[in-house]
């Protein structure tokens, strides 16, 4: 049975969890944002009212961004040494700016998906009673 009383869906929506996360769209209804500052996670949807206070991605998303931008990064550099050969002050130029725009553009999402897989693996919710 999905109607309430009220006739109401009492289940949650239907949606993809990650693709909510990259989103930024609260991984329960889909349409919520999921943040109010840069990084910071609202404490309840707007719109279903689901409680995001419960959950904690700590660093966990800063250390996937970290290593997908510095090997985006580092590789797409030794690529770029071996075969044209600039000058360093040059690589610096472009590769420093590139991995801090890799990192900023990718940590909302990143963090974003971090939530919505915690939520989808319930792991904010105790599995036995007290």
């Amino acid at each position: 049975m999905t109607d309430g009383p009220t006739g109401l869906d009492l289940e949650p929506a239907r949606i993809d969890p990650i693709r909510a996360g990259l989103l930024c769209r609260c991984p329960h209804c889909g349409k919520g944002p999921l943040f109010s500052g840069f990084l910071k996670v609202v404490d309840r949807c707007a719109v279903c009212g689901f409680d995001f206070t419960r959950l904690n991605t700590g660093d966990g998303a800063a250390i996937f961004i970290m290593q997908i931008a510095g090997g985006i990064v580092v590789f797409g550099a030794l690529f770029v040494q071996v075969a044209f050969n600039p000058p360093i002050w040059a690589m610096l130029i472009v590769a420093l700016p590139l991995v801090a725009g890799l990192s900023l553009g990718l940590m909302r999402p990143g963090k974003g998906v971090m939530i919505a897989l915690q939520m989808r693996n319930k792991s904010g919710q105790s599995r036995h009673d007290s």
